[in-house]
């Protein structure tokens, strides 16, 4: 990683406005993209292989569904042969993708693509072995950084995907997922950035919540994008310094901005199971600040079938704080 990336990811990470990268990438840099001629025959093939590809995924999630479905009413036969199924049609797609790339090996789009399709396979290795080739054709192609630093962060090399991240916001500065998933690297692998960027724990839950809301600014009616920035809250642990007045605060601070969060969500669910779900969360957030009067309302809001288990749970949770048991009774000491 280049002197002059890190130091834009590190500025990225030392502010607590995201958007200053994309100012000095504006300001310092001044990369092109190319974009194919959709009328060259080699990219009417490629975008050919494209629709196979997804044809193909289409039809094994129908297949999938079906067996399922299936097996629920008692009959197995359609999951005996669903991986076999499964194989032979995607090996359609894979002898494409080889054929295509034997004949155009530079083509940086198919090595993409393919590389998501083994990805999709769990053929993690092949898939990285893809996306490098993409990112040694083309250093400037900030899909092929973002690939790889998927990879790493998946198979446990941090200090490699943020490089790669800070590669992929460099070349792309407004891309909303890569702001998201360095978000997520960062958040799950908090320690080891701690020790890469030299800064404290605290800074690095603060810097993962800005890279989030950057995103959600980039793409603001992304409800998963707005549901994972809610969950960071969960595990951000409460202050516990010598001030106590100062960690309740802090503690409430914290409560009233996942509570923004989850409304955020509920303004953006897209159904009504997902609003019942954000509900769910809502008297998570509202038990951990007892506060039950408002959990046990967001409870009663919770009626999908597919929840019946968390919401008994959640009620038991609540039981449990709003009354209790008596600490247990001692014995007189005998003398």
């Amino acid at each position: 990683m280049s002197n002059a990336l890190i130091g834009l990811l590190s500025t990225l990470l030392a502010t607590n406005q995201p958007a200053a990268l994309s100012n000095l990438i504006a300001q310092n840099t001044g990369i092109s993209v190319s974009i194919p001629d959709p009328n060259d025959p080699v990219e009417k093939e490629f975008r050919r292989l494209m629709a196979e590809d997804d044809a193909a995924q289409d039809e094994v999630d129908t297949w999938i569904v079906d067996a399922e479905t299936r097996r629920a009413q008692g009959d197995s036969t359609g999951m005996i042969s669903l991986k076999a199924r499964m194989n032979q049609r995607f090996d359609k797609v894979r002898k494409g993708y080889t054929a295509f790339i034997s004949r155009h090996p530079g083509h940086v789009g198919a090595r993409l693509a393919y590389g998501s399709f083994l990805s999709d396979l769990a053929e993690e290795h092949a898939a990285f072995e893809q996306f490098q080739k993409a990112a040694d054709l083309d250093p400037k192609n900030p899909a092929a950084w973002n690939n790889l630093a998927n990879y790493h962060g998946h198979n446990g090399s941090p200090r490699k995907a943020f490089e790669c991240y800070g590669k992929a916001l460099a070349l792309k500065p407004l891309e909303a997922v890569y702001y998201q998933n360095l978000a997520t690297v960062l958040f799950a692998f908090r320690r080891d950035a701690t020790n890469y960027f030299h800064t404290t724990l605290d800074d690095v839950f603060a810097k993962s919540l800005a890279l989030y809301r950057r995103a959600l600014e980039l793409d603001p009616g992304n409800f998963l994008l707005a549901s994972d920035l809610a969950m960071t809250y969960y595990g951000i642990p409460a202050p516990q310094t010598a001030n106590p007045h100062a960690d309740q605060q802090a503690r409430q601070r914290l409560t009233r901005e996942a509570l923004a969060a989850w409304e955020t969500c509920l303004k953006l669910a897209r159904n009504d199971k997902e609003r019942q779900g954000v509900h769910v969360h809502f008297a998570r957030v509202y038990i951990n600040a007892n506060r039950f009067a408002e959990a046990r309302h967001s409870l009663a809001q919770v009626v999908h079938p597919d929840f019946d288990l968390v919401k008994t749970n959640l009620l038991k949770k609540l039981a449990s704080r709003e009354h209790p048991p008596p600490p247990p009774a001692v014995s007189p000491t005998t003398r």
